[in-house]
């Protein structure tokens, strides 16, 4: 069922377009392995896919932003420091694997916005910027959740549900830095 199809295509998308996520396109994944005839494929839903593309684009580099405010905040502990480097650098990746997709796609991508809203005034902890970046975390993996059944092109869809994956052990791991049980359900939902 392509995302024009479901039965209430507009809560659907209000839904997809409020998380706070992620979402890797099947598309960036095919241009990291040098596959152009995926693009191809996805011509007739492309500009819905294109849409949903830029949504994750625009929440990957909110991601970005945010896991710098914590780098600069002076808050994390050389541990913390570097785990949030480091999934900053896995957004990095998907934020440029996610615009060249677009592009590719024939769109235009999002830029950076200017200035977040991010919540500064209750960032005062290495605990605050942790649960902060969970938090952030927490919505991509819902944000997977509710684009997979938007793609039109399947192959988006699926790879979506895989980077859910990688979201999912960002959002495990900064829950143990917290002290927190990793997993908190058998579900995620």
């Amino acid at each position: 069922m392509s995302f024009l199809t479901m039965p209430n295509p507009a809560a659907a998308r209000r839904l997809f377009l409020g998380q706070s996520g992620l979402v890797l396109s099947g598309a960036a994944i095919a241009l990291l392995a040098g596959n152009d005839a995926l693009a191809a494929k996805t011509q007739g839903g492309a500009a819905t896919d294109i849409q949903i593309l830029n949504t994750a684009l625009g929440a990957e580099l909110e991601a970005i932003a945010a896991y710098q405010l914590g780098a600069d905040s002076k808050l994390l502990q050389k541990p913390a420091l570097e785990l949030a480097v480091t999934f900053q650098g896995h957004h990095k990746e998907h934020a440029d694997v996610l615009a060249k997709t677009v592009q590719k796609l024939g769109g235009k991508p999002v830029a950076a916005k200017a200035k977040y809203d991010f919540p500064v005034e209750q960032l005062t902890s290495q605990a605050a910027v942790l649960k902060f970046a969970a938090k952030l975390e927490q919505g991509a993996v819902s944000a997977y959740l509710g684009a997979v059944p938007l793609f039109g092109n399947r192959d988006l869809a699926k790879a979506a549900a895989s980077i859910l994956g990688d979201e999912a052990m960002h959002w495990a791991v900064l829950r143990q830095a917290l002290g927190e049980v990793p997993v908190p359900s058998a579900f995620m939902v």
